[in-house]
């Protein structure tokens, strides 16, 4: 008797150890079935897109350009910003004051002055120059001027042109729009104000009009690349909206034998979006591209210019240039996904 319950014990836990081997392949077969299906799905769901896309081509291809404006003008914007913004940097960086004394000052008396320049913290630079410093420079600046260089050669000539000639102090600041320390300085120190000449005032606000004025068009370029951004931006939703609606309406017969064999609504709703999604990524891809051989056109004759476009040249040849390319792309798909998402939410019931 003993031994006939201990067989069937033992049977019943062979019975739940195969059923529970059982079970768990039949959960692993499940699984992979699943992802099989999935990618089976989303193959399908690329497929239809893409195919939607060429159904439609004239307006695919309509709503892909008007996106490709937007995103042109959206890295122009970013472009000129970054161009004005350097180049006012630059000129800021370039900017000296100018500060004139008594032709004869000697560069003991100018050093001591310098000394006392440095005590404000704004200063970053100082260089002096003698009469006869300013007057070599003359001559240096005037080499080609055969004529005027055997004018100088007189004794006479040259002590008249050096005692016409300012001794002269060069700064340069950190901040050109902090003047007050310089300022202060002149205007009560004492050795200063016994060598100025009175002939010819510090030059304070020499290329501050430049400076200003060019900041006045990043300010332009800004908000005029914004305004014409979003304005596009505007029309390229509502190109990519009605193509979609169109699309919708094309394939509405298909879309409601969809529904009644009881397709999802991913599955619907996902060759919308791939399609809308590849008229982003091809006007990113093209945006950048004609941004950036735009860009490499110009960039010769704006240097001659005196126009700073070191800081997108940096861009455009490190690494970062892929980036810029994945940005705008990411930017295309977005547009593309927000317009569809819209349309379907309308039309798509």
């Amino acid at each position: 008797m003993i031994d006939k319950k201990l067989i069937e014990e033992n049977g019943r836990r062979g019975a739940r150890k195969v059923s529970r081997k059982e079970t768990k392949e039949h959960l692993k077969t499940l699984v992979e079935n699943s992802s099989v299906s999935h990618m089976r799905k989303t193959g399908r769901i690329v497929k239809y897109g893409t195919a939607s896309f060429t159904r439609n081509i004239w307006l695919s291809i309509a709503a892909t350009l008007v996106m490709t404006v937007t995103l042109v003008i959206l890295m122009i914007t970013v472009f000129a910003s970054l161009i004005l913004g350097a180049t006012a940097d630059t000129m800021r960086q370039k900017i000296d004051i100018t500060i004139f004394f008594t032709p004869g000052t000697d560069r003991e008396t100018l050093e001591t002055m310098a000394n006392e320049m440095r005590t404000d913290p704004n200063v970053r630079t100082i260089e002096i120059a003698t009469s006869e410093d300013e007057y070599a420079t003359f001559i240096d600046d005037n080499q080609g001027n055969a004529e005027l260089l055997a004018a100088l050669e007189d004794e006479s000539m040259y002590q008249h042109m050096l005692s016409a000639m300012q001794a002269t102090m060069r700064i340069k600041v950190t901040d050109p729009n902090n003047l007050e320390g310089v300022r202060y300085i002149v205007d009560n120190s004492a050795i200063f104000q016994a060598n100025l000449d009175s002939t010819k005032e510090p030059t304070y606000n020499v290329n501050q009009a430049e400076i200003e004025t060019i900041n006045s068009w990043a300010t332009i370029a800004k908000n005029g690349g914004l305004i014409l951004g979003a304005v596009f931006l505007v029309i390229s939703i509502l190109v990519i909206f009605n193509t979609i609606r169109m699309a919708i309406f094309s394939r509405r017969e298909e879309i409601y034998m969809m529904r009644l064999v009881g397709a999802d609504t991913g599955f619907i709703r996902g060759p919308f979006l791939v399609e809308a999604e590849i008229s982003g990524v091809t006007s990113g891809i093209l945006a950048t591209t004609i941004a950036v051989v735009g860009f490499r056109f110009l960039e010769p004759p704006l240097a001659n210019y005196g126009i700073d476009v070191s800081a997108v040249s940096e861009l455009l040849e490190s690494n970062m240039l892929i980036a810029v390319y994945a940005i705008m792309i990411i930017i295309g798909m977005a547009i593309g996904t927000i317009s569809a998402r819209l349309a379907m939410q309308k039309y798509l019931k």
